[in-house]
């Protein structure tokens, strides 16, 4: 099994943060990982993103041109990494904020209202990134719930470890959101 995605973004909506939790995750099952951060000087507001390859061969390169799942929080993202999502692939997308969606017809598209969700029902927009993740890892199965409950225990930074048990109900909000699609 190999998974190549690209999580994409402004920065400080928690793209890096997804990749990052999701490879130390699939680190902790045993798997090979590379994870790879893209971000410009204005880090904040401006554009972000992170590769992230999971395997359980080791893997050849970090770099890749087309993903098996592309996560797009913003509309320069969704533009610029549709095209690039594989044939059967996965686009995930922030559906609250992003007008136009997308047109393709030969991958799955899900759309989510994420920002939305944790804005209103959750009261908090930094968790819309674990809603995200929580519906990729419905969809794909990469890792298991437990190993990422695992990985954000050990990589969250300990003055935000009252945020966990919010990280985790935004997790399974995110899992339920794709229940019916």
């Amino acid at each position: 099994m190999l998974k190549e995605m690209i999580f994409s973004g402004f920065g400080g909506q928690g793209v890096l943060s997804m990749g990052k939790l999701i490879a130390y995750a699939a680190m902790k099952e045993g798997k090979e990982v590379s994870w790879m951060p893209s971000y410009g000087p204005e880090m904040r507001g401006g554009t972000a993103n992170c590769i992230v390859n999971i395997s359980d061969e080791p893997i050849s390169s970090p770099i890749v041109t087309e993903y098996d799942i592309v996560v797009a929080l913003n509309q320069p993202s969704l533009k610029k990494f549709e095209p690039r999502v594989k044939k059967g692939g996965v686009l995930i997308w922030e559906s609250s904020t992003i007008k136009e969606g997308p047109t393709r017809t030969d991958i799955r598209i899900y759309p989510l209202p994420a920002i939305e969700k944790a804005t209103e029902e959750l009261k908090n927009v930094k968790v819309m990134n674990m809603l995200i993740l929580g519906s990729l890892v419905k969809v794909e199965k990469i890792v298991d719930e437990e190993s990422l409950m695992t990985a954000l225990k050990e990589t969250l930074p300990e003055r935000y470890h009252d945020m966990i048990p919010l990280n985790k109900k935004a997790l399974e909000m995110g899992m339920n959101l794709v229940n019916g699609q």
